[in-house]
């Protein structure tokens, strides 16, 4: 999966949700540790596959400040993805209604965000994205109030948004936003359980 440990061993975490996934194995959600992953985040956002996430050019104490101040919020979460005990990704929640991108589309109550940023990977695995991404959406769905995950990549991301409308995803507009020009995205609960 990944050639960087987090500096607590993932196994003995506790975690928001879980799932066997065909093929990948037990995907766990462990709510992120801002100062013991911050090592792990750092050396996943430096990257060139990572320029799109906005921080590569911060430090290991930037990154973690960061995720100490998502730490800190009710309406934003960010979880360390977890597949077979080990760290498969960092993946972000949030409330629409709650953060600046409901600011420039009608959000609804029943909105909920997701930002995925997947950790580089050593062994490729065939469909790893989409396996991955529908277990994350059965858990943003798992709340009976949410019915729609909406996401905004950066509008230059063509691989990212091509991967989320394989899932399902139907494209919406593209939106100015304070750091990107984004492009809004948009699954349904409807369209997730027939897809």
């Amino acid at each position: 999966m990944t050639s960087v440990e987090t500096a607590l061993p993932l196994s003995s975490r506790p975690s928001v949700y879980q799932e066997t996934l065909p093929v990948l194995g037990t995907l766990r959600l462990l709510p992120l540790i801002p100062e013991a992953d911050s090592d792990l985040l750092h050396g996943w956002v430096k990257e060139e596959r990572a320029r799109f996430w906005g921080m590569q050019n911060m430090s290991r104490d930037e990154v973690r400040d960061i995720y100490s101040f998502v730490d800190s919020l009710d309406t934003h979460h960010a979880y360390l993805i977890s597949v077979e005990n080990k760290p498969a990704g960092l993946f972000q929640t949030y409330e629409p209604l709650q953060d600046p991108v409901g600011e420039v589309y009608q959000a609804l109550p029943g909105d909920t965000g997701l930002h995925l940023l997947l950790a580089p990977a050593t062994q490729p695995v065939h469909n790893f994205t989409p396996i991955l991404i529908s277990g994350l959406i059965r858990y943003l769905l798992s709340d009976p109030a949410k019915d729609r995950v909406v996401a905004e990549p950066d509008a230059r991301n063509a691989k990212v948004i091509q991967r989320l409308q394989a899932c399902g995803f139907e494209l919406g507009a593209k939106v100015q936003l304070a750091e990107k020009e984004a492009q809004l995205v948009f699954l349904t609960r409807e369209r997730f359980e027939r897809v």
